[in-house]
């Protein structure tokens, strides 16, 4: 049987667009939903939509502060059916996260039941856990039935929602926000209610005040966990003033004496959104990769307040070393991005510093504080002409009894007679006999008296910008002596301190020093056998290669590595390979040209000066600090003509110079003529009609000139000897004395 197909709904009209267009506009509605309805807060109420629906929910279950807990699984339903069509268990996260007095800084929900802790386990079913709203977010939405804020149709149009809370309280800084939008995202830390309040009178009073004066009172961040802000001062002000930047966030940790001159680190504040358990887990992975020499042990002593025992090594490993090490390696110590990207009036969506953000604020509690008046001011008077009518069918009381009794319309013949509106006429008609007392008509009085006076204030308060400010000042005082820091809640949690500078090189101190001897090929192959070789003949190497240089070293040093280029490269000693194998090749650790060789290899000695020269016998007298490179491509020092090379790189140690050529000319002068510098060409040392620079040695002239031949016996030649090869820089030297190496090679720089 054939399948019929039902046409599509509407008039069978189909348009044609261009699938780019198409996508385009979707893509930018989809983004747009996306930053306005769930990822950016608004900056009034410091509240995503979902976190607005279910404080509103909850509100409208009457589950204030004061009142009794409902299951969260009811809170759900009322959010998700009235409010929020989504799954009900990102509903769920979202309130319990509000519960959670580790994560947000001034909890929105009070919670009952398991809600997770710090550690990073779950809240339990919802189900299981109840629920209320806190003072905090009483505060939040206070005012809310008094006009004050404007409602919208829920998603259904069966019920309305507000489209921003009252918000007599700062949520968006006092707690902070973080959201990850379509182009852009917002990451926002929570600070001190009283500091913010401070700085909120301050700008009511200064307007323009400057955030260097903002930031007296707000130095930064409060995190609900605690910790230590070490961000100079200088960038923290920097990050406030242009709404981007970030915190660097340490644990609170103590030395805590175990007798005997032993001592355990109490680790009692963790930084804020890391998770216990896996802080642990990570300290004891490095622990059993070796990365962490300096730590012992980890264990958690945590019950009711964190409490996280580090042991030392030993007893002689310096505290602020150890926990500087954990630093660099651990969440430990974090960093809290900053990013204010809120949306301004709740529908643009842009970065705003600290003063802004105070200022919009301030900008919306006017706004409130406008409504609200204007709301009572309405039923005031509405009160006021309800009662002046109550006061006209006093004075008449006769005549209102026989038109109510006689009267075919008696609401028409009171209007008429009395000259009533519609509302006193129907009041006067609803009143009840016992109302009619003398007691209650001087009560009447009273309140129409009464509500005359506020009717007066309200429209001075309306006509005034002066009074609204001197009114939301008010409020602001009230909720700092609500949230001041002598409260438990107020109280600044997160201290202030500079990182401790550190004399010695950690990146030394976490490698354990043991002695090694790095094995440099002829073809460029690098390993590190274990211990101090003597003895390297039975050294493996891959066919048609050999040993080109042995150098004993410690693996906390720095290998250089001078290539025939004219470039310095470094390695760290603890990251070459090791001894097994044939090693690997250093063209994969470091960046050089095809055409180019190692031409010395040696180790790192801080404070000593190198002597470096080319094939064309010029050079120059460098620090060794300066060759020192912290990237792969290396550091250019020594510059080389394009039919010349980088040939040697010896210590100085010395006060003269010797020199030879592959002619086997040598050349011996003081070390005063060689300039110094830390880059360049350099002088010519030694002249050559024909050949190249062989060697050169720097040697003290009470000690004599030395050598190694082919046999590896000494030669020394005194001074005294030496007198005919004596001359100045640049000459071309006599030929080499007898006894000579034929390699022309004064024999290993370095030992």
């Amino acid at each position: 049987m054939a399948t019929r197909t039902k046409t599509p709904p509407g008039d069978g009209h189909i348009e044609t667009v261009a699938l780019k267009q198409a996508l385009e506009e979707r893509y930018l509605a989809y983004a747009l939903s996306t930053i306005m309805h769930r990822a950016l807060p608004d900056v009034r109420d410091g509240l995503k939509p979902v976190h607005r629906r279910i404080l509103y929910a909850m509100r409208e279950l009457g589950l204030d502060p004061d009142g009794g807990y409902r299951k969260c699984a009811k809170i759900v339903g009322e959010t998700m059916g009235n409010y929020h069509p989504h799954g009900n268990q990102a509903i769920y996260d979202a309130l319990a996260r509000l519960a959670q007095d580790f994560a947000v800084r001034y909890p929105l929900v009070d919670g009952q039941g398991n809600f997770g802790n710090i550690d990073g386990d779950n809240p339990a079913a919802d189900r299981y856990t109840e629920a209320r709203l806190t003072p905090v977010a009483a505060d939040l939405l206070e005012g809310i039935d008094e006009d004050t804020v404007a409602f919208r149709p829920n998603y259904d149009g069966r019920e309305q929602e507000p489209t921003v809370l009252p918000a007599a309280f700062p949520n968006l800084l006092a707690n902070g926000s973080a959201g990850i939008a379509v182009g852009m995202a917002t990451n926002i830390p929570p600070h001190n209610v009283d500091e913010l309040c401070a700085a909120l009178l301050h700008l009511i009073k200064h307007p323009n005040a400057s955030i260097e004066k903002l930031v007296e009172m707000i130095p930064g961040p409060d995190f609900p966990t605690g910790g230590v802000l070490v961000e100079p001062r200088e960038s923290i002000l920097e990050a406030y003033k242009t709404g981007r930047g970030g915190f660097r966030l340490r644990a609170k940790w103590e030395k805590e004496e175990t007798g005997r001159g032993g001592y355990q680190i109490v680790v009692t504040e963790i930084p804020y959104q890391v998770q216990k358990a896996k802080l642990i887990e990570k300290i004891a992975e490095l622990l059993t990769e070796k990365k962490l020499p300096l730590l012992g042990d980890v264990r958690d002593e945590s019950a009711d307040q964190v409490r996280l025992i580090l042991e030392p090594k030993s007893r002689t490993v310096d505290a602020v070393l150890l926990m500087e090490s954990l630093f660099r390696l651990t969440e430990l110590e974090v960093r809290f991005g900053l990013n204010m990207n809120v949306l301004s009036a709740g529908q643009i969506p842009n970065v705003l510093s600290l003063r802004d953000v105070l200022k919009q604020w301030l900008e919306h509690r006017i706004e409130v504080l406008v409504r609200r008046s204007e709301y009572r001011l309405k039923k005031i008077e509405h009160r006021l002409e309800v009662l002046d009518g109550y006061l006209i069918a006093y004075l008449n009381i006769d005549e209102v009894i026989r038109i109510v009794r006689f009267e075919d319309d008696p609401k028409a013949r009171l209007i008429a007679r009395f000259k009533l509106s519609e509302i006193q006429a129907d009041a006067i008609l609803n009143l009840r006999l016992k109302s009619l007392s003398k007691l209650e008509e001087v009560e009447i009085k009273a309140e129409h008296d009464k509500l005359s006076k506020e009717r007066r204030e309200l429209k001075q308060l309306l006509k005034s910008d002066e009074l609204q400010w001197e009114r939301v000042s008010d409020e602001v005082r009230e909720t700092r002596e609500r949230y001041s820091k002598k409260t438990e809640l107020g109280r600044r949690r997160t201290t202030f301190a500079d990182a401790p500078e550190i004399d010695v090189d950690l990146d030394a101190a976490l490698v354990e020093k043991e002695p090694i001897t790095v094995i440099l090929s002829d073809k460029g192959w690098i390993r590190a056998l274990k211990g101090h070789q003597d003895d390297l003949s039975k050294l493996d190497f891959k066919q048609g290669d050999s040993l080109k240089r042995a150098v004993r070293a410690q693996t906390t040093d720095k290998l250089v590595l001078f290539a025939t280029n004219g470039k310095f490269f470094t390695l760290e000693a603890s990251q070459l390979p090791g001894g097994r194998g044939h090693g690997e090749p250093v063209r994969l650790m470091v960046d050089l040209e095809e055409n180019h060789d190692f031409a010395e290899c040696f180790v790192y000695e801080p404070g000593r000066r190198l002597l470096v020269a080319s094939t064309g016998g010029y050079g120059f007298v460098v620090t060794e600090d300066e060759v020192i490179a912290s990237t792969r491509k290396g550091k250019q020092i020594l510059n080389v003509a394009a039919d010349e090379e980088a040939r040697v790189c010896v210590p100085v140690d010395g006060d003269h110079v010797a020199t030879v050529g592959e002619n086997r000319k040598m050349l011996v002068f003081k070390l005063d003529e060689v300039n110094e510098m830390t880059r360049g060409k350099g002088t010519i040392l030694q002249r050559f009609k024909e050949g190249v620079l062989a060697d050169i040695r720097v040697f003290y002239k009470k000690d004599g000139l030395t050598w190694l031949d082919a046999a590896g016996r000494t030669f020394t030649l005194e001074w005294s000897e030496l007198r005919e090869w004596v001359g100045q820089r640049s000459q071309a030297g006599r030929l080499a004395p007898k006894g000579f190496p034929r390699s022309n090679k004064f024999g290993p720089p370095f030992r």
